[in-house]
């Protein structure tokens, strides 16, 4: 990366770091982890009764979820350039404390416009965990032996995803509880991360005198939301062909590309353009974004069509999302254990790119009657092919870059992971919206529809508790159609990945921390 900065200069320089001292530094960052894991997770079974209770549409539903991941994604690479001037302990501290923020204010909100800001609080805080926590791992292990911990994280990321819907089924359901302690019970565990970060965590400082590019920050930050606020809105607030279209898309991609302007001038700009001339963080970026569209834009819908088409509780929907969880939980696990023993790693991400588009496949097949075994089935090969290659992607490029660039590209990855979610969210959304209004006119007629089809701000997500038994099998029929041609598009996103990981190069992994690295980049420089 080109820089007109001084060098970096190091305190507390480190030294090998046993095992054991490693697992308790991590602790407060697996804490966290979870928190970030629990708190989606926990949400997603009880998006239908709070858009029920709060009065909300099909729009509102797919825009908690969206502006949780927007406001992660924006701020993703902030967080990590960040990381690589100033404390990372206490920019992960300080984005833990904006998640207990987010997490109040979401439980004791009013109204849907409240949640919606709550949720953008909640989602910056938890871009600082998402890049964050990475980077912390990259910093103090090498990547010979990042697999194994890597592994750990994933088992951590398996119990918060396992652990999520149950929860979350169990308060909704609980009548003294209800949907608001969703958000709430992930307060003290925040907390708790806090504190152990404060007490375990110890990093050597990097005092690097710079200024921090804020206005690519803005430009970046605008451009994609602007581009993100149009997908969610398209065929639902005004037509995919028309002039809302044009300013938006066109007013995103100017101020995009006015970002790449600014990036290409700055001393130390956000997302440095010269890592993508490493052709492996070039292909592992692309294979995110399509990753990142494919598995959020279809599987943040899984819930609606467990609980609509399928008529099933909170708590049983849960129950219903633990196949892919321990599909992902063992395969992430095993896939570390094995990538630290060979020191060999791509064949593991094709492996993974394989098996997801074969998940992918099987489930645009699913319906309004598909078998909870099938289901099961189904949701256990996408887990497995999604621990296979999310964690191993970051892996990849971390191992085949510059230490001073580490945080960067750290962030970089997660940051296009997060945008292919929250377009696809939002984008595939809409489209849910827009076919499931389509059907309904079509099966019951326009004031039918408009009652319960959901699509624009008027059509609501029917509460099928309420409705006579021959409508109620008329919506699951629809939500199921709808919900199984996501997966559908899903299809082809996920080949591109697949295409996109095979043109990754192996190298063999590095054997220095990524702080051991800095300290030899920092000696040779001088």
């Amino acid at each position: 990366m080109t820089s007109t900065s001084e060098p970096p200069t190091l305190v507390d320089a480190p030294t090998q770091t046993s095992r054991r001292k490693v697992l308790q530094a991590l602790s407060g960052l697996m804490v966290g982890m979870f928190v970030s894991i629990l708190a989606s997770t926990v949400v997603a079974n009880a998006l239908p009764r709070i858009i029920t209770d709060l009065n909300g549409s099909q729009t509102v539903y797919t825009w908690i979820v969206t502006s949780e991941l927007l406001a992660m994604t924006a701020t993703v690479p902030l967080w990590g350039k960040m990381a690589d001037l100033y404390s990372k302990k206490l920019l992960i501290q300080l984005s833990l404390g904006l998640f207990v923020v987010g997490s109040l204010i979401a439980g004791l909100t009013p109204n849907v416009e409240i949640l919606i800001v709550s949720r953008v609080v909640q989602g910056i805080g938890a871009g600082g965990m998402t890049a964050l926590s990475m980077v912390v791992m990259a910093a103090m292990i090498p990547p010979r032996e990042l697999g194994r911990y890597a592994g750990v994280f994933g088992a951590v990321f398996g119990v918060g995803t396992v652990a999520g819907p149950l929860i979350g089924g169990v308060l909704v359901d609980t009548s003294w509880l209800g949907w608001r302690w969703c958000f709430l019970i992930g307060v003290p565990f925040t907390i708790l991360a806090i504190v152990l970060l404060q007490r375990t965590l110890d990093l050597p400082v990097v005092r690097k005198e710079v200024k921090v590019d804020y206005l690519g920050a803005f430009l970046i930050t605008l451009g994609v939301c602007t581009l993100l606020v149009w997908s969610s809105l398209a065929g639902n607030q005004f037509e995919w062909a028309s002039w809302w279209t044009a300013g938006l898309v066109g007013g995103g991609l100017v101020t995009l590309a006015l970002a790449l302007w600014v990036e290409s001038r700055a001393a130390e700009p956000i997302i440095p353009l010269s890592i993508f001339r490493n052709r492996t963080v070039t292909l592992a970026t692309v294979a995110s974004v399509l990753v990142g569209v494919a598995m959020f834009g279809g599987t943040v819908f899984l819930s609606q069509y467990f609980q609509v088409a399928l008529g099933k509780s909170p708590t049983v929907a849960g129950l219903m999302s633990l196949p892919m969880v321990f599909g992902l939980l063992v395969s992430s696990t095993v896939a570390g254990q094995l990538i630290t023993k060979w020191g060999r790693w791509k064949g593991f991400l094709v492996a993974g790119g394989v098996v997801m588009l074969a998940g992918m496949g099987l489930l645009s097949t699913i319906d309004g009657q598909t078998s909870t075994l099938l289901l099961s089935v189904y949701m256990a090969v996408l887990g497995i092919g999604v621990g296979m290659l999310m964690q191993n992607l970051v892996l990849a490029a971390q191992n085949d870059v510059a230490a001073h660039d580490l945080g960067v590209t750290t962030s970089v990855l997660t940051f296009f992971r997060s945008m292919g979610g929250a377009v696809g969210v939002s984008a595939l959304g809409a489209v849910l919206a827009n076919r499931i209004t389509a059907l309904m006119t079509e099966k019951l007629g326009p004031p039918a529809a408009a009652g319960g089809g959901g699509g624009g701000e008027s059509h609501s997500v029917p509460d099928i508790s309420t409705l006579p038994a021959p409508v109620v099998r008329v919506i699951q029929d629809v939500y199921a159609t709808a919900t199984a041609e996501l997966f559908l598009i899903g299809v082809p996103l996920t080949a591109l990945a697949l295409v996109a990981v095979l043109f990754i190069k192996e190298k063999p992994l590095n054997t220095l921390s990524g702080d051991e690295r800095l300290i030899m980049e920092s000696t040779a420089g001088h």
